[in-house]
């Protein structure tokens, strides 16, 4: 197959990454995606960053042996644990990550207070507190962890009394003191209603989907990888290393979700 009609992979520890593959859709509609959630072993989340490493490193290797032509690590757990080491292996392939928000988030509040919001792992790994030194400022930057959450967007579960409890409890701190909220996880937007109904209409919700969707892009036409044919609509393969067809049902309805449209996923 020629290079540039080959897809881009989209990789995820689960159902996450369909946030990134919709902003990805959105800048390049006429590519075609092979997605692969690593729902088997998640949640990434849990993990140590050895873990998570070897399992993100393996999965990429089995994407480029298949034939990709760019791969997008759609995971803030595996791009905090492996991207640099991949970067290391692949200098020549397309390989992007995904990071918290908190650059615009701090633009838009240089002096206010900023919650991020993501996985333990993310929380502990050097990478966000890397993100929050350098784009920090004067503004107070709040890493929150957030255990367990990632389990109801797996679970189709992101419009419920359960899910509304959870957070509750969770950002219960928070509300009416915080300016921005970073989703630090690709999960989380799927449950970004939830989160501005708790915090209310003043706290802006900022996720990294839409900016690594086009640092792909630009990578792919610095390469001279984009398919030349505008005229054709774009494919996506799904492949689960559960294997289960709830999982693929589910894939499929979370691509096609529209909160505003369909406040209900369950």
């Amino acid at each position: 197959m020629e290079p540039r009609e080959m897809p881009v992979a989209v990789f995820d520890s689960g159902l996450g990454g369909v946030s990134v593959l919709r902003e990805l859709r959105k800048v390049m509609p006429n590519e075609d995606f092979f997605y692969f959630g690593d729902s088997l072993n998640a949640p990434y989340g849990t993990k140590s960053p050895e873990e998570v490493r070897a399992l993100t490193i393996a999965h990429t290797k089995d994407f480029l042996a298949m034939g990709v032509k760019g791969v997008v690590i759609a995971c803030n757990t595996a791009t905090s644990a492996a991207v640099r080491k991949l970067r290391q292996m692949y200098p020549q392939v397309p390989l992007v990550g995904i990071e918290p928000a908190v650059k615009p988030a701090v633009e838009a509040y240089p002096k206010g207070r900023i919650l991020v919001m993501a996985t333990p792992v993310t929380i502990r790994e050097e990478k966000l507190r890397h993100l929050i030194e350098r784009y920090g400022g004067e503004a107070q930057v709040i890493p929150l962890a957030c255990p367990g959450l990632m389990d109801f967007v797996e679970a189709g579960n992101i419009d419920s009394p359960e899910i509304y409890g959870f957070l509750r409890d969770l950002l219960y701190p928070y509300v009416g003191n915080v300016d921005g909220v970073v989703l630090g996880c690709t999960h989380y937007p799927f449950v970004r209603r939830a989160i501005e109904d708790i915090l209310g209409p003043r706290t802006e919700i900022f996720d990294g989907g839409v900016g690594t969707a086009k640092e792909m892009k630009r990578r792919l036409a610095a390469a001279d990888l984009l398919c030349k044919n505008t005229q054709k609509e774009g494919t996506i393969r799904f492949e689960n290393s559960n294997k289960s067809q709830e999982k693929e049902a589910l894939f499929y309805r979370l691509l096609k979700y529209d909160q505003k449209q369909h406040p209900t996923l369950q």
